[in-house]
């Protein structure tokens, strides 16, 4: 996927296969909110910005790394999702095979939570660094701190979705509560992001 071109990306997305689906997008969101995070940390360096260069430089680092974990659950959650429809596929002539398929179904279910539920825990980091590059970083491009502040926001309410619909077929209460406990967290984070952009927009005098 991170080898594609953009317009073979959105047709991939727009054509009648499984995946890539909603939760490829919500982990490219976070993607994207971390690449911005990036940019703005990169242009926060040097002695105007001195007093806060370590702010910038964890949030940097933090950033490049988070924006390659997303890459990679955008793909985890495509390959998750093609291995939930293939145990759809499963025989059911028997009661054992009725049983077994049942158990595909439930685990496959389960694992594909996790990257959904990984995007969640990536924006979460994300909406943080915003807050913490807010008050430091670069006048000239405070905007698209924003910007992956509400890039973030979509990240983590668009997986939330994806990790509830994955969750009714969960049979291991140990992994339903552990993933109900994250997506526990998305209003407090959208909430956040809220905070962020109307600090930004309150400077640009909006």
């Amino acid at each position: 996927m991170r080898d594609e071109t953009i317009g073979a990306f959105l047709d991939s997305l727009a054509a009648r296969v499984p995946a890539p689906g909603g939760g490829a997008v919500a982990a490219l969101h976070a993607a994207q909110a971390a690449a911005l995070l990036g940019m703005v940390a990169r242009y926060s360096t040097g002695p105007k910005y001195e007093e806060h260069a370590d702010v910038v430089e964890r949030v940097l680092v933090k950033a490049d790394a988070l924006r390659t974990d997303a890459l990679e659950l955008a793909e985890d959650d495509a390959e998750a999702f093609f291995a939930v429809t293939e145990t759809y596929q499963l025989p059911q002539e028997t009661d054992e095979q009725k049983a077994a398929r049942s158990e595909a179904i439930a685990t496959a279910l389960a694992a594909a939570a996790e990257p959904p539920a990984a995007v969640i825990i990536a924006a979460t980091h994300l909406v943080s660094m915003a807050e913490e590059l807010l008050p430091v970083g670069n006048a000239n491009v405070i905007t698209d701190v924003a910007a992956a502040a509400e890039a973030a926001r979509a990240a983590a309410t668009t997986a939330r979705l994806n990790v509830e619909i994955n969750l009714s077929g969960v049979t291991d209460q140990a992994v339903r509560d552990r993933l109900t406990a994250t997506t526990g967290e998305v209003d407090d984070l959208a909430a956040r992001a809220d905070q962020v952009t109307a600090a930004v927009r309150q400077r640009a005098g909006a």
